[in-house]
């Protein structure tokens, strides 16, 4: 035993070699940071449907939007890797929920945003969502 180890009191030592199991434990059960979640059956239907409505409600005339057919845009920012910025719209942080609520009413959280208000609904707005942050 290296002489230094062997000054620490054993139930110190114990203690440290618990702490450090557990902190390893935890990490190892956590995704990596950017590491993309398989999504479940429910959400590939919702993220399939979102592509759908993102090109039958035309996003692509502004934004460059990865899968989407013509969506080539480049009045708005491009839309690639959405699932890895940290804000939306500069404004709110990138989830899901907010997502959809900035698609389906941006002039609420930004009343200056050249964003239109496209008559999204809810359901809408959270298949949209679901659809951009499987974009990686």
């Amino acid at each position: 035993m290296h002489a230094r180890l062997r000054d620490i009191p054993t139930s110190l030592r114990a203690r440290s070699l618990g702490w450090a199991a557990l902190a390893a434990a935890l990490l190892a059960a956590c995704p990596a940071v950017g590491t993309p979640r398989a999504p479940e059956a429910g959400q590939r239907a919702d993220a399939e449907m979102g592509r759908e409505l993102i090109k039958q409600y035309g996003c692509g005339t502004c934004h460059t939007i990865p899968g989407v057919a013509g969506a080539d845009g480049l009045v708005g920012p491009p839309l690639t890797s959405f699932s890895q910025r940290s804000f939306i719209a500069g404004r709110l942080q990138n989830s899901p929920e907010n997502l959809a609520r900035w698609i389906e009413n941006p002039k609420d959280v930004d009343p200056e945003t050249a964003m239109p208000d496209l008559g999204v609904t809810a359901e809408e707005a959270r298949s949209m969502a679901a659809y951009l942050h499987s974009i990686d």
